[in-house]
C-alpha cells in the first residue's frame, strides 16, 4: 500500500478556520449577507445597493462582530460594499466565482450566500489578489487610458476607410497615417485641398516613398459624402487624442503621490535601448516614475519596455510576499504548465486559460524579445525548435515573468547577456550532462583533437 506523500496536499481534517465569518452575494438590485447563526435571531438579511443600505449593511456586520466577509466577484458591483467594508476595517475576501459553485440542485440568492458563508467559515475559499491602493487607483487609471486608446483606434480604421472609398491610397505609401506626414494631409483634406501635388509637399523628409509616389496615391475621387465621414472620424480621433493626453496628466499626478521604494534611491542610470518610442507612450518619463516605485530598473530587461513595465506593476504590485516561490507567481499568471494526472500518469500538461492583463504583457514582451540577438531571443527561438512558436511565447513569457518577479524581490539590477553568452552556457549544460552519463555508464568523455571542448 503506497502511503500518502506528506505536504501541503495532505488532507486535513476540516474545523473551523474563521468563525467571525459572513457571506454576501451581490446584485445589481440587492445584496443578501448571511453571517453565523448565534449572532442574529435573522442570520440572513438582504440590504439594497444605495449608499445608505451599503452603511446599514456595514453596520449590521459590526454589530455582529464580524471580522471577514467573503463575497463573489460579480462584474463591478462588488467594488463600493468591498470599498466600505475595508474603509471599516472588516477584511473583504474577494473570491472565484468558480470556487464557491454549489451543487446541482434549487439555486436562489439566500442559498448563495449561506453556502458563500459556510464555505468561508471553514477555510475553503481563497482571496484573490489585489495589489496596495495606490497602485490600485494607477491600475484603474491605466485601464481607462488603455479603453481610450482601443476606442481611438476604430477611428483610425474609419479615417482609413473612408480615404479607400475615395481611391485615396495613402496606406500604401505611409506605413503610418495618424503619423505627422499622415494627419497634416488629411488635415489638408478636410480643409478643401484636392491638388495631390500640394498635399504630397506636405511629406515629411523622413518617409521612405518619394513626393511623387505620395502625390500618385493622392490622387482619388473626393465625393462629399466620403470627405464628411473622414472629416468625422478625424475629429473623434482628436477628441480621443485629447482625452489620453488628460489622462496621462492625472496618471503622472498620482505617481507623486505613490510611496517611494526607497529614500535613498542610487540614481538611475541612462537607458541603453534605441528606438523604444511608441506614439502611445506618455509624453512624462514613465521610467523615472516607475524606478522610483519599485526601485530597480524593470526597463533594463529584454523585450520590457516602459508602458509594458508600467501596466504589469500596476497589475501585481511592488510587494512579491503574496507569493511564496516564482512558481508560486508564475502559476497565478496563468504561465505554468497544468498537470492533469490520474493513475500516476500525466494525463495532459497544458496552460490554464485566463484573462490575466499581466501575463498578456509578458506574452506581447516574449513576441517583442524573440527576435533580437539577446540570450531571451536565443531562448525563445530554441524552445520554438523544439515546441512551436505558440509553447515558445508561452515559456520566454514565463522566464520574462521570474526574472521581473526576482528583480522586484530581491531588487538587484538587471545583468544583461547576449545570445552568444547563452548558447555557451547551454553548450556547457549539455557537456557536463554527457560527462556525468558516461561516467554512471564506466566511460571517460573526451574531445576530437581540433575541438574547443572541455576534457572529461
Amino acid at each position: 500500500m503506497k502511503s500518502i506523500p506528506s505536504g501541503p496536499s495532505t488532507p486535513e481534517s476540516l474545523g473551523i478556520v474563521h468563525p467571525h465569518a459572513a457571506g454576501l452575494d451581490i446584485g445589481r438590485a440587492e445584496i443578501w449577507v448571511c453571517v453565523p447563526t448565534d449572532r442574529d435571531p435573522q442570520p440572513v438579511r438582504g440590504f439594497g445597493t444605495f449608499t445608505p443600505d451599503l452603511e446599514a449593511l456595514a453596520d449590521w456586520l459590526q454589530a455582529c462582530h464580524i471580522e471577514t466577509v467573503a463575497m463573489e466577484s460579480t462584474g463591478v458591483y462588488w467594488i463600493p460594499i468591498y470599498d466600505l467594508l475595508e474603509a471599516r476595517g472588516l477584511q473583504a475576501c474577494l473570491v472565484n466565482a468558480r470556487h464557491v459553485k454549489n451543487v446541482p440542485g434549487r439555486k436562489s440568492d439566500v442559498q448563495d450566500c449561506q453556502w458563500i458563508q459556510r464555505l468561508h467559515t471553514y477555510g475553503l475559499l481563497n482571496a484573490s489578489f489585489r495589489p496596495e491602493a495606490e497602485l490600485c487607483a494607477l491600475r484603474a487609471y491605466l485601464r481607462h487610458r488603455r479603453m481610450l486608446i482601443e476606442c481611438r483606434a476604430a477611428h483610425i480604421q474609419h479615417l482609413q476607410k473612408a480615404l479607400q472609398q475615395m481611391n485615396v491610397q495613402l496606406t500604401q505609401v505611409l506605413s503610418d497615417i495618424t503619423g505627422e506626414t499622415g494627419l497634416q494631409i488629411i488635415r489638408a483634406i478636410v480643409a478643401g485641398q484636392r491638388d495631390p501635388v500640394h498635399l504630397a509637399q506636405l511629406r515629411n523628409p523622413r518617409c521612405q516613398h518619394s513626393q511623387d509616389e505620395i502625390a500618385q496615391a493622392l490622387t482619388g475621387h473626393y465625393q462629399a459624402e466620403h470627405v464628411f465621414a473622414l472629416k468625422q472620424a478625424l475629429a473623434l480621433y482628436d477628441f480621443y487624442t485629447v482625452q489620453i493626453q488628460a489622462c496621462d496628466v492625472e496618471i503622472e499626478q498620482h505617481y507623486h503621490t505613490c510611496s517611494p521604494a526607497g529614500e535613498t534611491l542610487p540614481p538611475l542610470p541612462p537607458s541603453t535601448k534605441t528606438n523604444t518610442h511608441s506614439k502611445n507612450t506618455p509624453a512624462f518619463d514613465v521610467r523615472a516614475e516607475l524606478y522610483r516605485l519599485t526601485g530597480v530598473d524593470l526597463t533594463a530587461i529584454n523585450g520590457l519596455n516602459a508602458s509594458t513595465v508600467q501596466d504589469i506593476v500596476s497589475e501585481i504590485g511592488t510587494q512579491m510576499g503574496k507569493w511564496p516561490t516564482e512558481k508560486h507567481f508564475c502559476s497565478w499568471l496563468h504561465l505554468a504548465p497544468h498537470n492533469d494526472i490520474s493513475g500516476g500518469k500525466v494525463l495532459r500538461s497544458h496552460v490554464l486559460k485566463g484573462q490575466n492583463r499581466a501575463a498578456q504583457a509578458f506574452r506581447l514582451a516574449a513576441q517583442a524579445v524573440s527576435k533580437t540577438d539577446t540570450a531571451l531571443g536565443a531562448f525563445y527561438r530554441r524552445m520554438r525548435a523544439r515546441l512551436g512558436a505558440e509553447q515558445a511565447i508561452v515559456a520566454t513569457a514565463h522566464k520574462l515573468a521570474r526574472l521581473v518577479y526576482h528583480l522586484l524581490k530581491q531588487h538587484e539590477p538587471y545583468q544583461v547577456s547576449s545570445a552568444h553568452e547563452y548558447d555557451q552556457a547551454v553548450q556547457q549544460r549539455e557537456l557536463n550532462y554527457l560527462k556525468r552519463k558516461a561516467k554512471q555508464l564506466g566511460f571517460m568523455l573526451e574531445p576530437l583533437p581540433g575541438s574547443s571542448a572541455q576534457p572529461g
